[in-house]
């Protein structure tokens, strides 16, 4: 691998998914730090006042995210997240078990915000491909 993210951020309600994610992406050296967030809500309570800080650091490079989730899906999560004006480029990648070519199309309008539609589960030859991808 070329290189390796700072810092990441997983949005996904499934913690068989999240714990299978984090492995690989520590096995693969994909980040140096996980930021794991259950639904949209709480990854946009807690995003916002990191990219407010502008503290690059904390300010993930990647974000991961799932659409299907309790209380705020990733498409509300988009809906906010592109209204902001994070201090870097962040990019997204929907990571989701939806096959839906309704929701693949619905991702397309967000083509400014969101790199890639990947279906689950990530592996590490998908790892692979985002670290290169630059």
């Amino acid at each position: 691998m070329k290189k390796k993210f700072n810092t990441v951020c997983l949005i996904d309600d499934d913690p068989i998914f999240i714990f299978g994610a984090s492995r690989l992406m520590k096995q693969a050296a994909f980040c140096n730090s996980l930021i794991v967030y259950n639904n949209g809500k709480e990854a946009l309570d807690q995003l916002k006042p990191i990219m407010a800080s502008g503290d690059l650091e904390k300010v993930p490079d990647l974000i991961l995210l799932d659409l299907n989730m309790p209380i705020l899906d990733g498409w509300g999560f988009l809906d906010a997240f592109i209204t902001f004006t994070p201090p870097k480029p962040i990019e997204v990648y929907i990571v989701t078990s939806s096959v839906s070519n309704h929701d693949k199309q619905k991702a397309k309008k967000y083509a400014d915000a969101v790199k890639e539609y990947v279906i689950k589960p990530i592996t590490p030859v998908k790892l692979k491909e985002i670290i290169e991808r630059e």
